[in-house]
């Protein structure tokens, strides 16, 4: 049994990280600030059965709170860190770069100290897909220069990754970093394209398709990435850069059309120009992980879409008037 510490633990991906280290026995500690740019009512639903479990402890605060890492490293002494708290979110990173560097970078920083400090050499830690940039393409490889991010959150998550890189050759920690691929499903936060598509499709709501239809994405639904996590969890590997996605890129057309499908409506579809800071394509080779972690996504993107709008339906019944419409 390990004893697992979770920065962001109430968030999308890490509520459920944290469900399937209990649901196989391990303790889980939750350390999420219940803020960063999105509802927190919506976090506490994200970990409402997971308190009732003996094995779970939720703790709010901050991770650049050096004084609270100490005492928690100090009262909890965890096995491992699965870090996950960060600003997310490209678009929003070109109007506040500044918090997303305050974040991300100070944040993972006063992390990675206040492991040094306590003895702590296991880290996971969570990147990103947009460390590769605009590339129109190929496969996306660990071994790729990432030397040009398209936004300021990607430059903050391939500093993130060389952050860990240093304290592994400096102190000895080990850290796993995983570049997600575009998760989706359950819990996936109230920004994002997917969630926003399917609660305006179902709502009878035109929704905007940026560009012209023929961006690609490497949808990764939610569990096969936790699985990785978990994987990663089990699996100290020096400083490693691994990549997480469902390794089949999906056009935003493609990815529109399978959403009517999913929701039973037709899509009302606006077009508007492209967006700064996104790339043209994303696609993950996830033959070093596959390696490594021994990982397998499992969920072709007609089964996660399904998922995901059966748990949004359970939640958000198919309104008789249309709702306020969501930001994009």
């Amino acid at each position: 049994m390990l004893h697992v510490l979770i920065t962001g633990g109430a968030g999308f991906i890490g509520s459920h990280t944290a469900e399937a280290l209990l649901a196989r026995g391990d303790r889980v500690t939750v350390l999420d600030a219940f803020d960063f740019g999105y509802d927190p009512a919506l976090k506490a639903e994200n970990v409402r059965e997971a308190l009732a479990h003996p094995g779970y402890r939720l703790v709010r605060g901050d991770i650049r709170d050096a004084a609270l890492l100490a005492h928690l490293f100090t009262t909890d002494r965890p096995d491992v860190v699965v870090h996950l708290a960060a600003r997310a979110g490209v678009r929003p990173s070109l109007v506040d770069p500044h918090s997303y560097i305050d974040v991300n970078l100070r944040g993972t920083t006063t992390l990675l100290e206040a492991m040094r400090d306590h003895g702590l050499d296991r880290l996971v830690f969570a990147s990103s897909s947009s460390v590769y940039g605009a590339r129109g393409s190929g496969t996306f490889k660990e071994s790729d220069v990432v030397d040009v991010p398209a936004s300021p959150y990607a430059a903050t998550k391939r500093a993130g990754e060389l952050l860990t890189a240093t304290w592994h050759h400096l102190y000895g920690i080990q850290a796993t970093c995983l570049r997600f691929f575009t998760v989706y499903g359950p819990r996936q936060r109230p920004d994002m394209a997917i969630r926003i598509f399917c609660e305006r499709v179902r709502a009878g709501e035109p929704i905007t398709m940026f560009g012209d239809g023929s961006s690609e994405r490497d949808y990764t639904f939610v569990d096969d990435i936790v699985a990785g996590v978990v994987s990663a969890v089990d699996r100290p590997l020096g400083h490693c850069v691994l990549n997480l996605g469902n390794a089949e890129p999906v056009r935003l057309d493609t990815l529109i059309r399978k959403i009517g499908q999913a929701t039973g409506c037709a899509p009302l579809v606006t077009r508007s120009g492209d967006q700064p800071g996104d790339v043209p394509r994303t696609c993950a080779d996830v033959s070093r992980a596959e390696a490594l972690l021994d990982y397998r996504p499992t969920t072709p993107l007609d089964v996660g879409l399904r998922r995901f709008v059966r748990w949004l339906g359970a939640r958000t019944p198919r309104p008789t008037r249309p709702p306020l419409a969501a930001r994009l």
